[in-house]
């Protein structure tokens, strides 16, 4: 049973790994009023900018954090191969855990993770942070609602160049420390959001490719997902991608959802044919436009920390970490062998 804080009692929080998505969990801890009172970073020069930046107590180590009291909830920000490790740290003390993804690339490893949670009784929340942004959650009430019918194809796109950086960033080339490339890095959110839109997926068709750099993981995926309600997805990533794309579009069998930041601000744009048949092109449509539509992960955050302290449902729970999880695995095996991969 996880335990709920009163609203009144003061959240204190922890981050371990302090690289750059770090700020944007420190950004939501503080929008939700919760106090960063410690963090873990291994690097010194960070771990000092850090202490400077957030007036919070850093840690060379993140056992050191654990160990020294008082922090109720952590954020995982560490390179993959060092989430797992972290999160069963805190969740085997009853600590409430936000871990970006990928929660592992070891299903084994997500599955102690989720059985820590629930033995804890702590919160274990994936950093899939699209969920929480209102143009995918606008989306999903309107496909709940059936404005688009039966669902029977989706695109998802996440793709990127490093900002025309010549080389890819950090750790991410390595497979080391990241455990695989753009089909993991971006395609885990992709999958998830194929997941939350399409339910249970049945198989996956993966390509990929190393490119551009000259990296150890791939920096272009192609992935054809089939759902078990008989729908079908494309999922596409890329390191290669000149500018940066995160978009989805999703047909159904009375309507279509789309929305892009290709063009400029993302909004989103919901066609049908209330008005009846018309021309190919011509279709009814519904523009929604938010104020603030690029703070997903503070978002997140937020709703984390609401999760803890009024027992708000969890936004992405391990479970559906695990499963995107699953997809990306699949999708690597697919690539390996040509093949589909089925479940």
């Amino acid at each position: 049973m996880t335990t709920v804080l009163p609203q009144s009692a003061p959240l204190n929080v922890g981050i371990i790994g302090a690289g750059a998505i770090s700020q944007r969990h420190y950004e939501g801890y503080s929008h939700a009023g919760a106090n960063v009172m410690a963090f873990a970073e291994t690097n010194g020069a960070a771990r000092q900018r850090r202490e400077t930046d957030w007036n919070a107590r850093g840690y060379s180590d993140f056992t050191e954090l654990l160990e020294s009291g008082g922090v109720q909830a952590v954020s995982i920000c560490t390179p993959n191969a060092f989430h797992a490790p972290a999160a069963l740290a805190a969740l085997r003390r009853g600590i409430h855990v936000l871990c970006e993804k990928p929660l592992s690339l070891d299903l084994a490893a997500c599955d102690e993770m989720i059985a820590a949670a629930h033995e804890g009784g702590a919160i274990l929340q994936t950093g899939h942070h699209l969920r929480s942004s209102p143009l995918v959650q606008t989306a999903k009430r309107l496909m709940d609602e059936g404005r688009i019918g039966r669902v029977t194809f989706m695109r998802l796109r996440q793709a990127h160049d490093w900002g025309g950086a010549p080389e890819v960033r950090g750790a991410f080339g390595s497979l080391a420390a990241s455990g695989g490339g753009t089909l993991l890095d971006n395609g885990c959110h992709m999958m998830d959001l194929a997941r939350h839109f399409g339910g249970d997926v049945e198989s996956i068709y993966a390509r990929m490719a190393t490119l551009k750099f000259e990296i150890e993981v791939e920096d272009t995926s192609v992935a054809t997902l089939e759902f078990k309600n008989g729908g079908f997805a494309s999922v596409e990533n890329a390191w290669t991608a000149t500018g940066w794309e995160e978009s989805f579009a999703v047909y159904g069998t009375e309507g279509a959802l789309e929305c892009s930041n290709r063009l400029g601000k993302p909004r989103l744009r919901f066609v049908n044919r209330e008005s009846g048949y018309g021309q190919w092109g011509q279709t009814d449509e519904t523009w929604y436009d938010f104020a603030a539509s690029d703070n997903a992960h503070v978002r997140s955050v937020v709703r984390f920390v609401q999760s803890i302290q009024d027992g708000a449902p969890v936004v992405c729970t391990g479970e559906d970490g695990r499963e995107s999880v699953r997809l990306v695995l699949g999708g690597y095996e697919s690539a390996r062998t040509g093949l589909p991969v089925r479940w």
